[in-house]
């Protein structure tokens, strides 16, 4: 199965989009501009009031850069390229006037724990655990790191970039914010984002819109900040210990 990015109206006011790739839901450049791109149009769109953020399958939610295309990587410019896509998708989140909620069906690993911290509030299930294992392959959270942070502390953050080898558990990352709910299935987390989204489309949108910027006040300069954090990662992927630590991987 190819990968995608895909758009369904499931009822008035509510829009899904679905993101997909057969290697765990990694996130090569070509989606990731298809991801942001989609969720900035979605916010422009007076159709939409509500967007539901989720990946495709049963099981891993992200797997977070795509290692194929990492390995890849010969020089400073496509490296920093290669990270703005998920500074693209963070800030395209971030300035979406619509409220976006994430649905987390299993684990997330490195940029995919970036994507849901980026969300508006984000339910999982049981088997969401989360990784940023950044560090295992020489490089760090660096682009994804303002919007993890933002979420669940310094603290929690540097215990998540250091032990990079650890999956941190749903509950762990409920207590620390990062998800609102953990359901004890895929069945469960579905009909709890339903109810969830039907509330808030019975709710005044305007009021949804002035509450989103509330709460990434502070945040107003992260298209620089994120543009110089991919400089970084852009940086490392090029070093020898990083290019040695991904030809295991290729």
């Amino acid at each position: 199965m190819e990968a995608y990015v895909k758009e369904t109206i499931i009822k008035p006011g509510l829009l899904e989009i679905c993101f997909f790739h057969p290697k765990h839901n990694s996130l090569p450049s070509d989606i990731l501009a298809k991801l942001a791109e989609s969720i900035h149009a979605a916010g422009q769109n007076p159709e939409v009031q509500i967007i539901i953020l989720k990946s495709g399958g049963d099981r891993t939610f992200c797997a977070g850069a795509s290692f194929d295309e990492l390995i890849s990587i010969e020089d400073y410019d496509t490296g920093k390229q290669f990270f703005l896509g998920f500074a693209n998708v963070i800030n395209a989140l971030r300035k979406c006037p619509k409220l976006v909620i994430g649905r987390v069906q299993g684990k997330a690993v490195g940029g995919g724990v970036g994507v849901a911290a980026s969300v508006d509030y984000c339910l999982a299930t049981k088997y969401a655990s989360v990784k940023l294992s950044e560090l295992n392959v020489g490089i760090g959270p660096f682009v994804v790191g303002p919007a993890v942070r933002r979420k669940i502390g310094l603290s929690a953050f540097s215990q998540m970039t250091i032990n990079a080898d650890h999956f941190f558990a749903p509950d762990w990352a409920m207590q620390k914010g990062l998800y609102a709910e953990v359901h004890e299935s895929a069945e469960a987390l579905d009909a709890a984002v339903m109810k969830l989204t039907d509330y808030l489309l019975s709710t005044n949108p305007e009021a949804q819109s002035m509450l989103k910027k509330v709460f990434w006040e502070g945040c107003e300069h992260w298209d620089q900040l994120l543009d110089e954090r991919a400089g970084k990662s852009g940086r490392l992927v090029l070093s020898q210990y990083t290019k040695e630590t991904l030809k295991k991987y290729s």
